[in-house]
């Protein structure tokens, strides 16, 4: 199984715990549910080994338990736009990337940004696969300014 499969996994569960889900990660990765899931599906096709499983944990869990702050970033980046008029869809690509890009620093921010537009084409409207580059570059461009100390320059 590839990053980009396990990234479009963890979006999947990061989705349905915002829908009021309640199958746990250890439940998804239990291998007698895993291969009841749609086989036509390739997504589904193979089962996370190990390491992927452990990204796929963190990325769920970590967005579940930080998704006030990663709001908060998505409110401020979203100007003119309320959390409750963003799709669910949307708001889940965007934890996911800005919480990759804050919390797991092996993956490069141009990776998640490039995956978190990727995923966004499969399942959003062009409108809002645009819409999500731009919250996503303004706010590297936000925080690569004020770890440089731009912020305070004219």
């Amino acid at each position: 199984m590839t990053r980009t499969a396990a990234r479009q996994l963890a979006l999947q569960l990061s989705f349905a715990a915002t829908s009021g889900s309640d199958l746990g990660v250890e439940d998804f990765f239990d291998e007698e549910y895993f291969r009841a899931l749609p086989s036509e599906d390739l997504l589904f096709a193979e089962i996370p080994d190990e390491e992927q499983k452990n990204y796929i944990r963190a990325l769920v869990e970590g967005v579940r338990d930080r998704r006030e702050e990663l709001d908060g970033y998505i409110s401020r980046f979203s100007r003119g736009w309320k959390i409750s008029r963003i799709s669910r869809t949307a708001l889940s690509v965007l934890r996911c990337a800005i919480y990759e890009i804050l919390y797991m620093p092996d993956i490069p921010d141009a990776a998640s940004v490039n995956e978190a537009v990727e995923l966004a084409k499969k399942f959003d409207e062009p409108e809002t696969v645009s819409f999500i580059n731009g919250i996503l570059g303004s706010f590297l461009r936000e925080r690569d300014a004020s770890v440089s100390g731009k912020e305070n320059e004219p």
